[in-house]
């Protein structure tokens, strides 16, 4: 019994973890010098069905658990840089994403729409320094009853075995990228928001490049 355990927390942690890629301008800390606020936009999220599956789901279906979860992704997001503000002595504010979300709003741009609009545009009708993006892209190879099975060993429900996930922070003068983070995880890790931002954040926190840490 001893040895199946092993072996079984052996199988976890291999589908569960992936190294990340990183890029950070060179110049980062000359564009960054004079932020004061960053905005924390919906996560682009989608979701890739097997086939059998699209026949039980609508397209509408699909965009309206991809914009729920982009938008519970994001506010996950937020909540995770506010009770580690103490511990990574940010050296930028967030701003408040109910404030974020009804500026978009005002401005008749929708989660499906946001990506027309350039990160300089988007930096300036939210009125910040920069805007941090990101995307996640959730494949569900998965059976009903396998992930339920996987659910059991790593305490998480749902059949999505396979996220790729990246967050990118862009800023408001020229919209320039300045620094990403791909990551991607396995296991069934990606039904629960709270546990995709909890993996993704906790290996990105150490390279977050606004940490004063």
């Amino acid at each position: 019994m001893k040895k199946q355990l092993i072996a079984l927390s052996a199988i976890i942690i291999f589908i569960t973890s992936c190294g990340p890629k990183i890029y950070k301008t060179a110049d980062f800390s000359d564009k960054t010098s004079s932020h004061k606020i960053v905005a924390i936009l919906p996560t682009e999220v989608n979701i890739q069905l097997r086939p059998n599956e699209m026949k039980k789901t609508t397209p509408e279906q699909i965009s309206q658990s991809e914009e729920s979860t982009g938008k519970d992704i994001q506010d996950k997001m937020y909540s995770w840089f506010l009770k580690r503000s103490d511990k990574f002595k940010y050296t930028v504010a967030f701003q408040d994403i109910s404030k974020t979300n009804a500026l978009l709003s005002k401005a008749g741009i929708t989660y499906t729409t946001m990506g027309t609009k350039t990160k300089e545009e988007l930096c300036q009708l939210l009125g910040v320094d920069a805007v941090i993006s990101s995307r996640a892209s959730m494949k569900k190879p998965m059976s009903e009853g396998a992930a339920v099975a996987v659910g059991l060993l790593v305490g998480a429900w749902g059949n999505t075995n396979d996220v790729q996930t990246s967050i990118s922070i862009n800023e408001g003068k020229n919209g320039e990228l300045i620094w990403k983070y791909d990551y991607q995880a396995s296991g069934s890790v990606g039904s629960s928001s709270s546990r995709l931002v909890d993996g993704l954040m906790r290996n990105a926190s150490k390279k977050f490049p606004y940490n004063g840490k």
